[in-house]
């Protein structure tokens, strides 16, 4: 689904190497630094949506690289440590850390908390992903460039009209557009009974997009106004 941008900094390379494959393999984009110094230059010169920071490095290690991190950025951050005292973790979550595993750890878990985090991440950034031509809602990302939509790991198929209908709404959360407006917004021309039209095209829209379409979690109706999603997602 993702194209998000993870960097892993830890100076195991077998551990680096380990996480880097679970990641590529998820679809996401993975960069790599041995220690705080080498990720701090990484972090400068690329954008990064989440960081999985070891704690024991040379160097810089991992709590002074959080602090320092913190910042300049506000991206989740998962620690990453063989140290099992309650100290430890308590000291990388109080130095702005989002969450800590354990070595060794189980990949699938860990890339359990990433996709946690990520998520938690794009809605507090208020649902826009930090690449301009996607947005993410939930567990729906769009990509405005490909015109293609992704919800969870699935590709959904949209026509070109139910595609812009879907962008107008997404592009504009939390405001209501009547039938008229998106008709003319959509179809750029002017609104003739196009009730039915609009109607057809939403209801086919949340059968693609939507778990349960009878129970819509991204397409709201506003009752005699028109529709819109919500804010919040």
């Amino acid at each position: 689904m993702g194209k998000e941008t993870i960097l892993i900094v830890d100076d195991e390379k077998e551990i680096r190497d380990l996480i880097e494959i679970y990641l590529k393999n998820e679809g996401y984009e993975v960069l790599l630094a041995s220690d705080g110094e080498e990720g701090l230059d990484i972090l400068r010169n690329n954008e990064v949506h989440l960081i999985i920071l070891d704690i024991m490095m040379p160097k810089i290690d991992g709590i002074h690289m959080c602090i320092k991190v913190r910042q300049i950025a506000e991206m989740p951050i998962i620690m990453l440590s063989a140290k099992t005292q309650d100290m430890d973790k308590i000291m990388g979550l109080t130095k702005g850390a989002d969450d800590y595993v354990t070595k060794p750890f189980n990949p699938l878990e860990l890339v359990a908390r990433i996709k946690s985090q990520l998520r938690r991440y794009m809605k507090m950034s208020g649902g826009m992903a930090q690449k301009e031509n996607e947005i993410v809602i939930g567990e729906m990302v769009i990509s405005v460039s490909t015109h293609e939509v992704m919800v969870g790991n699935q590709e959904v198929k949209l026509t070109p009209r139910e595609f812009s209908i879907l962008e107008l709404l997404a592009r504009n959360r939390g405001i209501v557009f009547s039938v008229d407006q998106i008709y003319e917004t959509v179809w750029k021309e002017p609104s003739f009974q196009s009730d039915n039209t609009i109607m057809v095209h939403i209801r086919k829209i949340r059968e693609k997009v939507e778990e349960n379409p009878r129970k819509p979690r991204y397409i709201k109706t506003v009752w005699g106004v028109g529709y819109k999603i919500e804010k919040e997602n």
